[in-house]
């Protein structure tokens, strides 16, 4: 492939905009390293409707052609050597293609008065090359960032890292220098420009405390300042559970802009409200996501799925926006809603298949909870550590088969079935559970038939737990279902059931029918 020749090192994009206008000119210099013997091209991707103004290498301009609609190609005058550092840069102008999720955008705050225009970029998964030459591939992250933008004063802008430098220029402009000192991909870069004003809520630890700076419309700052504190404990509990903050020498934040998700760009994300459930998803895919990234867009579910169960888990703790069981129950109902379709995105020409949120974003968290269920909270807990915190994959890619090694080497189970069933494959289990009571000896008998939603036939292997309640009694059976035959089962009481209650605490993606039969 033509991308992988050379390893990105490091972007320093300088760029000129102004919020009133869907327009962006300036320079990109990219750091480079050749993985090949004899390369003789440099290749981009980047959108045709852009102009490019010249190619900078060595202090001498090099030739160029857009060689598809997507992709610069850059002739080098000699061969550099294999693993020798060097750049290039590209100064270029245009109004970038607007596509997905809006990858360039302009719009206008709700706030009114002369200053009242709002710039944003959000690339994932596809939109980066519609405004900068880039090198938009899932195996290649560059080891750091400078973003430098230039606009109208007042305008302010938020980007990745720290902001090192502001000047204010004698053409009534102010540049901004944002400085991003870690592993990024392309799609990850970003930038935002408003009037906005600025606060940061400060997130106490061991060490030094996390800044998250807040950078918000003016006539939503006190809406803003009610509701940002919010995410200081849930913060501390990702901490906790699943590691460092992976930036913690910089910074977290959040840039409003006018969409009303959230885009979890590395350090800043930009959102378009305030919410704690999307605050809580975005802040989880600082691990999930940014620390971590899925190595393909098939893998998304990595990503989203995670960030998701993480905004579960805040509700787990009781610092969410509903109570556990609630959150539960919502995943279940939207998954089983439908009776097919994989997690695993196997059609990537639509973006709306790659960020399908009953598939990939609410099964993707029942699929770790399921997980959770079938490990036990210790191992799976361990395993999920194990995997963020893995040297190979941190501030790198990651593919469903690394996080199923993580879980096997923890729990000591073989997963393969699991993730056929579940991830690659489609559609969930309905239960037909037919029960009886002996009274005289106080044992249960059960019958557990399983029926495929997608009329597939696959065969969801999972532990199946039934809650029984009578006088002087209340447990809870875990029966294992593990042949595709309707099994029996028996379980002995301490007393006499008159009710029984199927997966009572919402383990399992399934619809059920139970049902008590009498002798």
């Amino acid at each position: 492939m033509l991308f992988r020749s050379y390893d990105i090192r490091y972007h320093r994009l300088d760029l000129q905009v102004d919020p009133a206008v869907k327009y962006v000119q300036g320079m990109v210099c990219t750091y480079f390293k050749p993985l090949e013997e004899n390369m003789e091209y440099l290749y981009f991707d980047f959108r045709n409707n852009m102009t490019v103004d010249s190619v900078i290498f060595h202090n001498q301009q090099l030739s160029y052609t857009f060689n598809t609609t997507i992709s610069l190609q850059i002739e080098l005058p000699w061969i550099i050597p294999v693993n020798t550092l060097d750049s290039v840069k590209i100064y270029y102008k245009g109004s970038p293609v607007t596509e997905g999720f809006g990858s360039f955008t302009t719009s206008i705050t709700p706030c009114g008065g002369s200053n009242d225009k709002v710039m944003w970029t959000l690339s994932e998964p596809f939109g980066a090359k519609n405004w900068w030459p880039c090198k938009q591939t899932l195996d290649d992250k560059a080891d750091s960032l400078h973003m430098i933008i230039t606009c109208p004063a007042p305008y302010k802008v938020g980007s990745n890292g720290l902001l090192v430098n502001t000047v204010n220029n004698p053409d009534n402009t102010i540049t901004y220098h944002w400085k991003h000192n870690y592993p990024i991909p392309a799609y990850l870069a970003a930038f935002s420009v408003a009037d906005y004003s600025v606060y940061s809520d400060m997130v106490p630890g061991d060490g030094n405390p996390i800044e998250v700076l807040n950078y918000v419309y003016p006539c939503h700052l006190n809406l803003a300042m009610a509701n940002t504190p919010n995410l200081i404990p849930v913060f501390q509990f990702y901490i906790g559970k699943f590691g460092p903050y992976p930036y913690e020498n910089e910074k977290y934040g959040h840039a409003q802009c006018g969409f009303g998700g959230g885009m979890e760009h590395s350090t800043m994300s930009f959102v378009g409200n305030y919410g704690i459930s999307l605050l809580a998803h975005e802040l989880a895919h600082q691990w999930f996501g940014d620390k971590i990234t899925c190595g393909a867009w098939n893998d998304i579910w990595l990503n989203e799925g995670f960030a998701t169960y993480l905004d579960g888990l805040t509700c787990e703790q009781g610092i969410g926006y509903t109570n556990w069981q609630s959150w539960k129950s919502s995943k279940i109902n939207n998954v089983t809603g439908s009776t097919n379709g994989s997690t695993y995105v196997y059609d990537l020409s639509n973006i709306y298949n790659i960020f399908n949120g009953q598939l990939v974003y609410n099964k993707g968290a029942l699929i770790l909870h399921m997980l959770r269920w079938k490990l036990g909270d210790e191992d799976f807990f361990e395993a999920v550590y194990n995997y963020i915190n893995d040297p190979q994959l941190s501030y790198n890619y990651a593919m469903t088969d690394d996080l199923k090694l993580h879980l096997e080497a923890v729990s000591g189970m073989d997963l393969t079935e699991f993730f056929a069933d579940w991830l690659y494959g489609e559609g969930w289990p309905f239960y037909n559970v037919n029960w009886s009571v002996d009274n005289d000896c106080k044992k249960v008998y059960l019958s557990i038939n399983q029926t495929h939603s997608a009329g597939q036939g696959t065969f969801f292997e999972m532990p199946v737990a039934i809650r029984f309640t009578g006088m002087g009694g209340d447990t809870t059976v875990i029966f294992d279902q593990n042949n595709p035959e309707a099994i029996d089962f028996t379980a002995q009481l301490n007393f006499i059931p008159n009710a029984a209650y199927f997966d009572p605490n919402l383990w399992l993606c399934a619809k059920y029918t139970i049902t008590q039969q009498t002798f």
